[in-house]
């Protein structure tokens, strides 16, 4: 209990160290020690993160929903509804010509 009361207090900043000039600082802070919440009138206003740390969140996210999204198809996932690129292809009626001159494509 008391880890989690230090480590509270050593992440948060009080709004009013931002209107003293001391952004700079806590920016900097941000970037070696990580996300602080920003204090208003003792209730958590915002947290500031880096941005590396924003990408790295925002990509786990989007792995996240990935995962969730495939899991569901595959969990639905019926083999005999399956139907080959010609079948594809003809439907939606792409030839052999407006494929011409397309590299493949490396899907992620």
């Amino acid at each position: 209990m008391m880890a989690s009361v230090m480590s509270a207090i050593k992440n948060t900043v009080p709004i009013s160290q931002f209107n003293r000039g001391l952004a700079g600082k806590i920016f900097e802070d941000v970037k070696q020690s990580g996300a602080k919440v920003v204090m208003k009138n003792n209730v958590a206003e915002c947290v500031l993160i880096s941005p590396e740390e924003y990408v790295r969140l925002m990509d786990e996210v989007n792995d996240a929903r990935l995962l969730a999204v495939a899991s569901e198809r595959m969990a639905h996932f019926n083999p005999a509804t399956l139907i080959s690129e010609e079948e594809m292809n003809r439907r939606l009626g792409i030839t052999e010509d407006n494929l011409t001159g397309f590299d493949e494509v490396d899907i992620e």
